[in-house]
This record gives structure tokens, sequence and C-alpha cells, in this order.
């Protein structure tokens, strides 16, 4: 069997085994890596190249594409200010790559980032402590990636 399709059986596995509050930390360290795949398509000045371009705006569509699927998952009505909190930055987090899809603004990417390593730091506590991050997230997550 290839590696591409032993990694893939890993994954399947690894999510379809997942509680709810790991599925959160996979959805985490998904858009951290998509984010972090964009950062690397910069070269030594800051720049994109033209051959890059299309790359780099895969990967924060996928990125993007990941942190909504973390916006649909909260439980708006069990999950109190904690949700609505979270819904104001995952919203925060969307529009900021958005604007870096046409501005190529590196400072922006390493922000949201930045923000995504110390909420995934958060997780990890709580998935490790519990089983689901009950009344935060609904019962019901995909992982987009």
């Amino acid at each position: 069997m290839e590696y591409q399709n032993v990694y893939s059986a890993y994954q399947k596995n690894n999510v379809g085994t997942a509680s709810q509050g790991r599925l959160v930390v996979l959805l985490y360290e998904g858009a951290i890596k998509q984010l972090t795949a964009a950062l690397a398509l910069f070269d030594e000045n800051d720049k994109l190249k033209a051959k890059n371009i299309e790359k780099f705006g895969i990967h924060l569509q996928k990125a993007q594409a990941i942190i909504t699927e973390l916006e649909v998952s909260l439980d708006m009505e069990k999950g109190g200010d904690i949700s609505k909190n979270l819904m104001s930055l995952y919203l925060y987090f969307n529009e900021e790559i958005a604007d870096v899809i046409g501005s190529h603004n590196k400072t922006k990417i390493q922000f949201v980032v930045k923000m995504l390593n110390e909420l995934v730091s958060s997780w990890r506590i709580i998935a490790n402590k519990t089983n689901s991050p009950e009344p935060i997230v609904k019962n019901s997550l995909n992982i987009v990636g």
C-alpha cells in the first residue's frame, strides 16, 4: 500500500474514533496547517511569486472552510457567552483571511495563526479533561481539509 493510502486510512480512523473535543482540536490543527503552508510560499522578501499565487489561495480557502466548520459547530443556545465570543473570533479570522487572499498580507496570516495556536492550546486541555466540550460544540462535526 502506498504511503498516501496508509496516511489517508490513518486520518479516517483518527477522525472516526475521536471525541468531540478531539475533533475540534483536529479542525484547529488543520486550519493552522493550511495557513502555515500559505506562509511558506512567501519568499525571503515576504513576496509571493506568481507561480505560488494559486497554491496560496487554495491554502487560504481550505483554512476558511475549516474555520467555517468551527463556526457552524458552535452550540449558540447552550454555549452562552463562550460560543458568542468564539463565533466573533471565527468570523474575524475568516474576514482577515478573505482580505489576505487579495492583499497577500503575511502579517495578518501570522496573527491568525498565533490566535489559533492560543485557542487550540485551550481546546487540547478541554479535550483531555472531558469526552465532549458540551455545551459549546454541537454533537456533529465534519472534518474539512
